[in-house]
């Protein structure tokens, strides 16, 4: 334990506390001899006692509403917090479903690539029918014409 001089309405007192934590009783101490004698020139002097008590009460609202205000943003915080994981969410089922589209998009291109070479098979051996007929029929005229001329 520690053992520290701290100045409180222009009295000495000494005062104990744990080791390392020196500066924060001074501080501590600092801040309530201020909020003490910011009362006391505005009230007056009503007696150590009374005063103290409106200082202690004044102080103790002041922590109430730095509670208030951190649980205010703690509330604002898990809100957020809350929308935050929701955003998360529909942003992955949008993901996700962009995926079974292009999936979906992926197969319908492969049967179109499948259509197309079986279009192209199928045109191909149509044309080759097409040139074998127009070949014998060239051929047929040919000999026709042999056969006419003489």
């Amino acid at each position: 334990m520690a053992n520290i001089n701290i100045k409180f309405n222009n009295k000495d007192y000494l005062l104990s506390c744990e080791d390392g934590q020196e500066e924060n009783l001074k501080e501590l101490a600092n801040y309530l001899d201020s909020k003490y004698n910011e009362l006391k020139k505005s009230l007056g002097n009503i007696g150590e006692s009374k005063l103290l008590l409106i200082t202690a009460i004044k102080m103790v609202d002041e922590y109430f509403d730095l509670n208030k205000k951190v649980n205010s943003k703690k509330n604002e915080f898990e809100k957020l917090s809350i929308k935050f994981k929701e955003l998360r969410s529909l942003a992955i089922n949008y993901r996700d479903e962009k995926e079974k589209e292009i999936e979906k998009l992926k197969d319908e291109l492969s049967k179109f690539k499948e259509m197309v070479e079986d279009s192209r098979s199928s045109y191909e051996e149509i044309l080759d029918k097409t040139t074998k007929s127009i070949e014998e029929f060239i051929k047929n005229a040919e000999n026709d014409k042999e056969k006419n001329i003489q």
